[in-house]
């Protein structure tokens, strides 16, 4: 398959470094009461990685110290709409059996992902799976599941940047921007 061009035009900036720093620290406060050190920290790959390496720092300075392990699904590819189906491309790592899980993305779409993530969570035994998005964008049909903590309601926009990319590029901008 061929790869497709980058885009041609700088992105509209909607969040500063600043800003997601200041939204990350927020809900690392509201999570941190309902975790222990025991919970493991699960990064949805790979564009949840900024955040999730973000968070888990949060959390660190209000006392909490999560385990981490990462489960990587595919349900985007290079398109800019869902395939409709999950793929697993690498599964977890860490045993979860009685632990308490949060599951870590940087948006939700369709909630396919972070519902089959949920799910595979729980399979492997955790005793409680909470989930935590960067982004939450407005979707017009109920979604497979809802996010326990989400830093930001984003616009309905093509986003790119901290995690989030067009075709492979523009994940690690430093902040949240818009292509349309």
């Amino acid at each position: 398959m061929a790869e497709k061009a980058p885009p041609t035009h700088a992105p509209v900036v909607l969040l500063t470094e600043q800003e997601i720093a200041a939204r990350v620290q927020a809900l690392a406060e509201k999570i941190a009461p309902r975790i222990d050190d025991e919970t493991v920290a699960i990064c949805l790959l790979t564009g949840g990685i900024w955040f999730c390496a973000d968070l888990t720092r949060a959390l660190a300075r209000v006392g909490r110290n999560v385990r981490f392990d990462g489960l990587w699904l595919a349900s985007y590819g290079d398109e800019r709409a869902s395939l409709g189906r999950c793929e697993v491309r690498a599964d977890l790592q860490r045993p979860l059996a009685g632990r308490r899980a949060l599951v870590v993305d940087d948006v939700i779409d369709t909630g396919l992902s972070l519902s089959e993530a949920q799910r595979l969570v729980r399979d492997a035994g955790a005793s409680e799976v909470l989930t935590a998005v960067f982004a939450s964008k407005p979707w017009p049909t109920p979604r497979a599941i809802e996010p326990d903590f989400t830093a930001w309601e984003a616009p309905a926009r093509f986003l790119v940047g901290y995690g989030m990319d067009a075709a492979g590029t523009l994940r690690g901008l430093p902040y949240i921007g818009a292509l349309d």
